[in-house]
Formats: structure tokens, sequence, C-alpha cells
């Protein structure tokens, strides 16, 4: 199965907008925007409910983040890469549980998702990974790791063979941006 053009400009979008967040390039932000959007529209078609709801979170989330970045490049104390506290781990890490199985449940049993657990867990994770990425915490790239490796094979398993390439270019570049924000706590 071939991918469409809407499956191609989704790679194409997502593939900047991650090349964009490593870089700490504000225009991620507006990228982002595009890319939910297109890909809203390949989730439905494949009913991955969950990752399509996603889309609509993460272009709140891509508001906020372009707003937080933004505010913070302006005032006279910049938002700068930091860590997670103890705390906000745990907190994160009981929210981040909590929600894959409540969204795992809901998919199951409120829609026809083949696969609820894979799509309740890779939500959940990639909600907590783009909130730590809207505060620039560094442990935002662990998560997104861990999401990607779900994501590549639930993707080739529905058949969006583009969007797993997409997905695997993008555990790369979690490894530039983790190794990128890693150099900038340490300065």
């Amino acid at each position: 199965m071939t991918p469409d053009w809407i499956e191609v400009a989704g790679f194409l979008t997502g593939a900047v907008n991650v090349w964009l967040l490593a870089r700490q390039n504000i225009w991620n932000w507006p990228v982002a925007l595009i890319n939910n959007a297109i890909y809203l529209t390949v989730f439905l078609r494949a009913g991955l409910y969950g990752d399509a709801g996603l889309q609509v979170l993460y272009a709140l989330f891509g508001i906020y983040g372009w707003w937080n970045w933004l505010h913070a490049s302006a005032a006279t104390q910049p938002l700068h890469v930091q860590r997670l506290t103890e705390k906000q781990w745990r907190w994160l890490g009981a929210a981040t549980i909590a929600g894959a199985g409540t969204l795992a449940l809901f998919l199951a049993r409120a829609t026809d998702s083949t696969v609820p657990a894979g799509d309740g867990v890779t939500t959940a994770l990639a909600l907590a990974a783009t909130w730590c990425q809207s505060r620039k915490y560094l442990e935002c790239w662990w998560l997104w790791i861990a999401a990607d490796i779900i994501y590549i094979p639930l993707y080739g398993y529905k058949h969006l063979w583009l969007t797993a390439a997409l997905y695997g270019i993008f555990m790369a570049l979690c490894v530039v941006g983790l190794r990128s924000w890693k150099r900038e706590l340490a300065q």
C-alpha cells in the first residue's frame, strides 16, 4: 500500500518540525500546527482514534508552547533547558500511567479501534512529552523515544509505512535533540 499525498505532507511537516525543535527554533511550533491538522486526517482514516484526538491536544499544547517560548525569549529571564524534579517525575509518571489505562479502556469500549492499548499508551506518553517540551524539560526527549519505540511497529501494523519511517527519523532526531539540550543544560 503506497502512502497518499496527505501522509506524504504529514511526513514532510513532521520531519521539519522535529528538526526545528531539536535546534530550539521557535518556528517548530507553527510547523507542528500544520502537521497536527494533516495527521488528524491520516489517523482518523486509519482508525487510530487516540492519535487523532492527540492531534487536537498537540495543537493546544503547540499554541501554549509557542506562546511560552515567544514570551520567555522576550522576558528578562528566557526559558532555558531544565530538569524535572523528583516530585514532578512522580506526578508525571502517575498521570501518564493513569492516562494510558483510561485511554486504552475508553478506546476498547467506545470505538472500533484494533489497537486500543498501543494507541492509549502512546497517546499518554506523547502528552507527557509534549508538556515537558513546552516547558523545555530535558526529559521530553526520553519520553518521545519511549513513545517512538511503540509507535514504529504500531504504524507498521496499521500499514502507515511512511509514518512508521517518519517515527524512525523522529527517534534519531530525538537523540540529536537530547544531546543538544544536554549541552545547553551543562552550560
